[in-house]
């Protein structure tokens, strides 16, 4: 499957085949986009800043379609999307697309290119040597996880290898907060979703200062990665325990300090622009490292 097409596209080239090989692919990408230089008025602009990819098992593929058809041209980048399907037939079948975003007052377009790989059978414990000849020289490498991930295996933590940057979701993790114990935060910058929509809502927190440090209980009436996270955060920022009293919610709702409840923040940032967030992070963050230690203990 890969992502519809957004109002914003000029035009798309498109290729596909079934049980192919990566050289397959690599040659299919480089006539696309010879073809898409001839399909348009003056040259397109090879703008990719990054290569993202995007580990997708089924029962994630619609949501994470519609988040990436969500970022239009936002982070000019290859796409390499990686449905995995484990228990079929080994092989690899491949979908190619070259995306032309017209350059506003301009008869020029911004080209970028989605790679859609459905890894089938034993494919899938192999996907770091897949998806290497197809990454950008020179550019990070940002690795979008849908669901768990299973760190320590093989499929996993071979893209950990390859990747500058993981973005995961704990929301999407039935184990946490025990998870957080688990990120690989000594090899590669890690960044969760559900630690970026807690943002505005310590930036509430933090406006309560001075009172904010005498907090003895944290009440949160959200998914318990938002309230774990919030509290992780506070207590490794106030450097002692902070009980917190949870209650779950689809949404992060209301929290609350001391039984005083906190201004609740105006913003709903959409699933395209959390990862869109994400994707314009390269460094460590510290403080969402301190804030997942101490959710995990």
């Amino acid at each position: 499957m890969a992502p519809p097409l957004s109002a914003t596209h000029a035009h798309v080239e498109e290729w596909s085949g079934e049980d192919v090989a990566v050289d397959d692919v690599v040659r299919a990408l480089c006539g696309l986009r010879e073809e898409s230089a001839h399909d348009t008025e003056g040259p397109d602009l090879r703008t990719s800043v990054m290569t993202h990819m995007a580990w997708v098992p089924s029962e994630w593929e619609e949501a994470a379609v519609d988040t990436l058809a969500g970022l239009g041209e936002r982070h000019p980048s290859r796409g390499i999307l990686l449905f995995p399907e484990p228990e079929a037939q080994d092989g690899i079948d491949a979908t190619v697309r070259v995306l032309a975003f017209p350059l506003r007052e301009q008869r020029r377009h911004i080209a970028a290119e989605v790679i859609s790989l459905r890894l089938r059978g034993l494919s899938t414990r192999a996907a770091a040597s897949i998806v290497n000849p197809l990454l950008v020289p020179g550019l990070p490498v940002f690795l979008r996880w849908r669901g768990r991930p299973p760190f320590g295996e093989p499929e996993a933590e071979q893209l950990i290898d390859v990747c500058d940057r993981f973005i995961g979701d704990s929301r999407e993790w039935p184990d946490t907060p025990a998870a957080y114990a688990q990120l690989p935060v000594d090899r590669t910058a890690v960044s969760d979703i559900a630690w970026r929509r807690t943002e505005p809502w310590r930036r509430e927190l933090a406006g309560i200062w001075p009172e904010i440090a005498e907090i003895r209980k944290l009440r949160v009436r959200g998914p318990v990665a938002e309230a774990t996270l919030l509290a992780g955060w506070l207590r490794s920022r106030l450097e002692r325990d902070v009980e917190l009293e949870h209650e779950d919610e689809d949404g992060l709702e209301q929290v609350a300090v001391d039984g005083k409840d906190c201004p609740t923040p105006w913003e709903r940032p959409s699933p395209s622009d959390l990862l869109s967030a994400e994707l314009d992070e390269f460094g460590r963050d510290r403080v969402y490292e301190a804030a997942a230690e101490r959710a995990a203990a």
